[in-house]
């Protein structure tokens, strides 16, 4: 493709092939005020010296969330990524790899999709691992598709807890007449409305560990045996860092195991992209979606990898794939290998204690500077909800001003939830900045109808 502008020739063919005379014709039916008319006002000539100055200055406008103390969750996660990690997945030979059709020039990336894999797979407690999958959502999306495959029942259950935005990617993949998202009791699930809800027509039950509010549910290894007794699979959607601490869940009745895993070395990056991982029991191989990696041996009996499975509909017969998925995010799949394996299982145990030791600090200091206390009480691992006197959005936004992004207003997600703030606390936040942010919640609260009012985003 040529990025050289059209020359005049070329542009006259083309309004003549629209049968007019200038481009401005093609403008004529915009509305008044869209158009603009005169000369901009864009200063210069200018060096490119004054150039990257002035650009620089404009940019600077912008509210830049790297100065401020961030206490965000609700799937986005502001962990620490080593200063190896970049060094390593920004190499050339791993950023101008496409997809490994062809194993013989693929080697890198084949053994680095296994690597991927395997450790998923240790992670999770399940047998085998994809390749990866766009995001969290997808995944638990994918996974609710395979059930029914499986299955060959229609119906998905998504217990509550489960983030909302994946409960919704749910409903727009797989259908909104064929799932059903159930309310939280106390921010758990409601083990006798899953009970009820559970049928003969039941493909999955989806359950969340931890949970969208940062609870971790003992009653999940319960329900995923009442999953299998209706005759579903059971699918967890798991975070990864706190299966350094939590029982996997392949070891207490989870057939699918899947989640995000942009905590595992993958940069914020404004919301996206991320990268999804998916993993399962073995008797579930042939309808998991994506590719999966494999190792084997050649002629002269060498080691070496290959592309075991591929079930989407570019590989075979449309009618027998599994998936439409066009690809799986290698490079921040990468991201996560060289995490891992950098910080290895002690690493990773001393990240996810890590966390656990400031949310549970965090909370103590909200309750000690601001008399806010917890939303529902129940073990929790990174998050935790805070009940407070006064809107969510009045308290975010106070804290805004103040340079502290004090957590999630969940009135976002339900009007039910408009006083509840979710917070996170990641091994990146300081005593000092929790102590901070402490200070902050208090004079919100203590602000109250003099913070100004502000419409839930």
């Amino acid at each position: 493709m040529s990025y050289v502008g059209r020359s005049e020739a070329e542009r006259k063919r083309m309004l003549e092939t629209l049968g007019i005379t200038s481009f401005e014709e093609l403008l004529r039916d915009l509305p008044p005020g869209i158009v603009e008319k005169g000369p901009l006002a864009v200063p210069g000539p200018l060096s490119e010296l004054e150039i990257r100055a002035h650009v620089g200055e404009i940019a600077s406008r912008n509210d830049a969330a790297r100065g401020a103390i961030g206490f965000l969750g609700g799937g986005m996660y502001d962990h620490y990524i080593p200063s190896a990690l970049p060094r390593l997945v920004f190499r050339s030979e791993f950023l101008t790899c496409y997809t490994p059709y062809q194993p013989e020039v693929a080697q890198g990336t084949l053994s680095v999709i296994f690597e991927f894999q395997s450790m998923i797979a240790e992670l999770t407690g399940l047998d085998v691992a994809n390749a990866s999958l766009y995001d969290g959502g997808s995944a638990v999306a994918e996974a609710c598709l395979l059930a029914r495959a499986h299955t060959g029942r229609p119906r998905v259950v998504i217990a509550g807890g489960l983030n909302p935005n994946y409960a919704q990617v749910v409903r727009t993949i797989a259908g909104a007449d064929h799932v059903v998202v159930l309310p939280a009791v106390n921010g758990r699930a409601d083990a006798d409305r899953v009970a009820r809800e559970l049928n003969g027509d039941t493909a999955a039950l989806v359950l969340a560990y931890p949970n969208f509010f940062g609870i971790v549910d003992d009653a999940l290894p319960a329900l995923c045996q009442r999953a299998h007794d209706a005759g579903a699979l059971a699918i967890v959607c798991a975070e990864p860092l706190s299966l350094a601490q939590l029982t996997p869940p392949g070891e207490w009745g989870a057939d699918v195991c899947v989640g995000e895993g942009q905590p595992l070395g993958v940069p914020i990056s404004f919301g996206g992209p991320a990268v999804g991982f998916f993993a399962c029991k073995k008797e579930l191989v042939r309808r998991m979606p994506g590719r999966l990696a494999g190792q084997t041996v050649d002629d002269k009996g060498r080691r070496g990898f290959v592309l075991t499975l591929q079930t989407r509909e570019q590989h075979i017969r449309r009618e027998k794939a599994t998936s439409n998925i066009c690809t799986n995010q290698g490079l921040l799949a990468l991201c996560a290998t060289v995490y891992l394996a950098l910080l290895g299982k002690e690493g990773m145990r001393q990240v996810a204690d890590l966390c656990f030791q400031k949310t549970h600090y965090a909370a103590q200091r909200a309750k000690e500077e601001a008399g806010l206390s917890l939303a529902y009480e129940a073990p929790y691992f990174r998050e935790f909800v805070l009940e407070l006197p006064v809107p969510a959005a009045q308290v975010c936004h106070f804290g805004h001003e103040r340079g502290v992004l004090v957590g999630v207003d969940l009135g976002r997600f339900d009007a039910a939830w408009s006083r509840h703030l979710l917070v996170a606390v990641t091994e990146k936040r300081t005593k000092a900045e929790i102590d901070r942010w402490a200070r902050v919640m208090a004079e919100a609260v203590r602000a109250q109808g003099r913070v100004p009012e502000v419409a839930a985003r």
